[in-house]
Formats: structure tokens, sequence, C-alpha cells
């Protein structure tokens, strides 16, 4: 069984959280993490190639990371999205990927399939909780089902300037990008994409229950 982390990140902040939901689909028995990055757009490829900022650094560090492929989404038993948010919204190379899918949708491939998503934002109100929750409307188009982080989980309820949401984990990069995810942050994460991964087991195994000959038997 694979989960799959398909993330878009340009300082590095979405990718923390992004490795911190693949440890906590790791630490469930019997699932694979698959971890992938959204394609660049060239030309802000050809600047992170050759630039020497900070960006370029985390471009670098992450480049060796596959780039997610239709065949990589059709593939996943469940699916976990990053992104960092540009007004409000996902990232354009994060849409760019979703847009790509049309061909699983015409086929039902990605129904039933769990989903997850995640974001992290330059401010404290930098359109999390929109960014989150236009994510998922493509996916509802899809006909996955959407797995948020439940009250319950540890470090979910706080006042403090930090991530969590229901509607997926969160972190906050700071104006300069000078923020690094809390630990709080990871936690809820981790957390995250062992539910993710969790309910992915719970639709096989109802699926495997509904086979034709238990359909007869009952």
């Amino acid at each position: 069984m694979k989960v799959l982390i398909v993330y878009h990140s340009l300082y590095g902040h979405t990718l923390q959280l992004a490795r911190a939901v693949e440890e906590g689909i790791k630490s469930v028995l019997g699932v694979e993490a698959v971890l992938r990055r959204a394609a660049e757009f060239a030309d802000a490829e050809k600047d992170l190639e050759t630039g020497d900022g900070y960006a370029s650094k985390i471009w670098h560090e992450q480049k060796a990371i596959p780039v997610c492929t239709v065949d990589d989404l059709r593939a996943a038993d469940g699916v976990i999205f990053g992104s960092g948010t540009r007004y409000g919204n996902m990232t354009a190379q994060m849409k760019r990927l979703i847009d790509s899918t049309a061909s699983l949708w015409l086929n039902g491939e990605m129904e039933g399939k769990p989903a997850g998503v995640f974001t992290t934002t330059a401010s404290t109100h930098g359109g999390q909780e929109t960014t989150l929750l236009t994510m998922m409307v493509p996916l509802l188009h899809l006909g996955m089902l959407i797995v948020g982080v439940p009250y319950s989980t540890p470090g979910m309820v706080h006042t403090e300037a930090r991530g969590g949401t229901p509607y997926g984990a969160t972190s906050i990069a700071g104006p300069r990008g000078e923020l690094a995810p809390t630990p709080e942050d990871l936690a809820i994460a981790r957390a995250h994409g062992k539910r993710v991964a969790d309910v992915a087991i719970r639709v096989r195994s109802e699926r495997a229950s509904k086979t034709p000959d238990s359909i007869r038997d009952s």
C-alpha cells in the first residue's frame, strides 16, 4: 500500500511539513510513503538553478526528489497535497499538477482514495484556511475522501502564533521566511500523515470485504 505526499515548496517550509507527514505515514505498518514534488515552471527553474539566493539553495536541496506524475497519483492508495500559499490559494505549480488529472477524473481512478492537504503562510492570517479549503475543491471533484485533523490531536487547541487547523497541517514561515515549523506544527503534520495512512488501510479493508463472494453470502 502506498500513500503519496506531493508538495510544492519555494523556501523549504512546506518541504519540512512534507517530511513530517512522510514520517507519520511511515509509522503505519504496511504503508509505504512516496515523496514527490510538483514540477517547477521552466523559467523559474532556470533562475533557481543559476541563482545564489536562499530559494536557490532550497532548490538544490530538493531537486533530486522526483517530480510527481499522473501515474504516481494513479498508483497511490491515498494522497496528501502540500503547497505554500499564494493570495489565499495553492501555488500555480500545484494547480497545474491537479489540472493535469483529467484522465483520472474521466475514469474515476481517484474515487474513494483518502486525501489530505497542508500549507504554510508568511503570516498568522495569511490564508491558511482558505488555501486548504480551496485545495479540497478539485479533490472532491475527483471523488476523493477528505481527511482532516481532529481536535483530539495533541496541540490542536491553542492560541499561539503557530499552525494547526482541522483542515490540515499548517505552519507560519514569517514575512522573510525566517521562521521554521514549530515542534507542535511538525507533530500535527506527522499525525495528519498517520491518519491518512490509517484511513487508506480501512478503505482497502472495506473494499476487500465487499468481494463478489462476500456479497453473495450476505
